[in-house]
Protein backbone atom coordinates (compact mmCIF):
# COMPACT_ATOMS: atom_id res chain seq x y z
CA UNK A 1 0.00 0.00 0.00
CA UNK A 2 1.27 3.14 -0.76
CA UNK A 3 0.75 6.20 2.06
CA UNK A 4 1.32 8.81 0.48
CA UNK A 5 -1.58 10.79 -1.15
CA UNK A 6 -2.25 12.86 -4.19
CA UNK A 7 -2.22 15.98 -2.08
CA UNK A 8 1.23 15.03 -0.17
CA UNK A 9 2.83 13.98 -3.91
CA UNK A 10 1.57 17.74 -4.71
CA UNK A 11 3.34 19.75 -1.91
CA UNK A 12 5.85 17.58 -2.74
CA UNK A 13 6.48 18.71 -5.99
CA UNK A 14 5.61 22.81 -4.96
CA UNK A 15 8.40 21.84 -2.25
CA UNK A 16 10.78 21.30 -5.33
CA UNK A 17 9.54 23.46 -7.56
CA UNK A 18 10.13 26.45 -4.47
CA UNK A 19 13.55 24.65 -3.66
CA UNK A 20 14.66 24.86 -7.43
CA UNK A 21 13.26 28.58 -7.81
CA UNK A 22 15.03 29.50 -4.69
CA UNK A 23 18.68 27.85 -6.22
CA UNK A 24 17.93 30.11 -9.12
CA UNK A 25 17.55 32.94 -8.04
CA UNK A 26 20.89 32.32 -5.32
CA UNK A 27 22.76 31.29 -8.50
CA UNK A 28 21.69 33.92 -10.44
CA UNK A 29 22.38 36.48 -7.95
CA UNK A 30 25.75 34.81 -7.25
CA UNK A 31 26.30 35.53 -11.22
CA UNK A 32 25.52 38.97 -11.50
CA UNK A 33 27.78 39.67 -8.43
CA UNK A 34 30.89 37.20 -9.78
CA UNK A 35 30.92 40.47 -11.97
CA UNK A 36 32.95 42.27 -9.11
CA UNK A 37 35.49 39.88 -8.37
CA UNK A 38 37.40 41.26 -10.86
CA UNK A 39 37.65 44.36 -8.72
CA UNK A 40 39.74 41.77 -6.17
CA UNK A 41 41.40 39.31 -8.35
CA UNK A 42 42.25 40.35 -11.91
CA UNK A 43 40.69 38.20 -14.69
CA UNK A 44 38.40 36.67 -12.03
CA UNK A 45 35.89 39.04 -12.73
CA UNK A 46 35.79 37.29 -16.39
CA UNK A 47 36.85 34.18 -15.79
CA UNK A 48 34.37 33.29 -12.69
CA UNK A 49 30.45 34.64 -14.43
CA UNK A 50 31.09 32.35 -17.36
CA UNK A 51 31.77 29.37 -15.65
CA UNK A 52 28.87 29.71 -13.42
CA UNK A 53 26.81 30.24 -16.27
CA UNK A 54 28.28 27.05 -17.57
CA UNK A 55 28.52 25.11 -14.86
CA UNK A 56 24.54 25.65 -13.72
CA UNK A 57 23.04 26.22 -16.84
CA UNK A 58 22.32 22.71 -17.28
CA UNK A 59 20.55 22.34 -13.89
CA UNK A 60 18.95 24.93 -13.61
CA UNK A 61 17.44 26.46 -16.89
CA UNK A 62 16.30 29.79 -15.26
CA UNK A 63 20.23 30.85 -15.49
CA UNK A 64 20.91 30.78 -18.83
CA UNK A 65 19.17 34.00 -19.65
CA UNK A 66 21.27 35.43 -16.65
CA UNK A 67 24.21 33.82 -17.87
CA UNK A 68 23.60 35.87 -21.45
CA UNK A 69 22.57 39.32 -20.16
CA UNK A 70 26.24 39.04 -17.55
CA UNK A 71 28.04 38.22 -20.82
CA UNK A 72 26.51 41.05 -22.86
CA UNK A 73 27.94 43.09 -20.50
CA UNK A 74 30.81 41.86 -19.88
CA UNK A 75 31.96 41.87 -23.92
CA UNK A 76 30.19 45.39 -24.06
CA UNK A 77 32.21 46.80 -21.26
CA UNK A 78 35.64 45.40 -22.93
CA UNK A 79 34.36 47.42 -26.24
CA UNK A 80 33.67 50.55 -24.48
CA UNK A 81 36.90 50.32 -22.23
CA UNK A 82 38.66 50.00 -25.71
CA UNK A 83 37.41 52.82 -27.49
CA UNK A 84 37.62 54.79 -24.18
CA UNK A 85 41.32 54.00 -23.49
CA UNK A 86 41.86 54.73 -27.29
CA UNK A 87 39.88 58.21 -26.82
CA UNK A 88 42.36 59.16 -23.74
CA UNK A 89 44.49 60.61 -26.07
CA UNK A 90 42.24 63.08 -26.62
CA UNK A 91 41.41 63.34 -22.89
CA UNK A 92 37.77 62.07 -23.74
CA UNK A 93 38.41 58.95 -22.51
CA UNK A 94 39.10 59.47 -18.91
CA UNK A 95 35.83 60.81 -17.99
CA UNK A 96 34.69 57.49 -20.08
CA UNK A 97 37.02 55.48 -18.11
CA UNK A 98 35.53 56.63 -14.91
CA UNK A 99 31.67 55.95 -15.92
CA UNK A 100 32.31 52.47 -17.42
CA UNK A 101 34.13 51.77 -13.96
CA UNK A 102 31.27 53.41 -12.06
CA UNK A 103 28.71 51.65 -14.24
CA UNK A 104 30.66 48.42 -14.03
CA UNK A 105 30.24 48.42 -10.37
CA UNK A 106 26.26 49.58 -9.94
CA UNK A 107 24.76 47.12 -13.00
CA UNK A 108 26.36 43.73 -11.00
CA UNK A 109 24.59 45.09 -8.22
CA UNK A 110 21.26 45.65 -9.18
CA UNK A 111 21.18 42.90 -11.66
CA UNK A 112 21.87 40.51 -8.38
CA UNK A 113 19.44 42.18 -6.40
CA UNK A 114 16.51 42.17 -9.02
CA UNK A 115 17.94 38.17 -10.07
CA UNK A 116 17.21 37.54 -5.92
CA UNK A 117 14.07 38.49 -6.38
CA UNK A 118 13.25 36.26 -9.55
CA UNK A 119 13.60 39.16 -12.18
CA UNK A 120 15.70 39.19 -15.44
CA UNK A 121 17.33 42.57 -15.75
CA UNK A 122 19.17 43.64 -18.86
CA UNK A 123 21.88 45.89 -18.36
CA UNK A 124 21.23 48.97 -19.97
CA UNK A 125 24.08 50.27 -22.70
CA UNK A 126 24.92 46.62 -23.11
CA UNK A 127 24.94 45.19 -26.50
CA UNK A 128 22.96 41.76 -27.29
CA UNK A 129 25.35 39.25 -28.46
CA UNK A 130 23.76 36.38 -27.08
CA UNK A 131 19.58 36.54 -27.28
Amino acid sequence: MNDETPESNNTESNNNNTDNERETRTWAMFLHFSLLAGFVVPIAGLVAPIIIWQVQKNNLPGIDEHGKVVVNWLISAIIYGVVSGLLTVILIGIPMLIVLVVVSIIFPIIGGIKANDGQLWKYPLSIQFFK
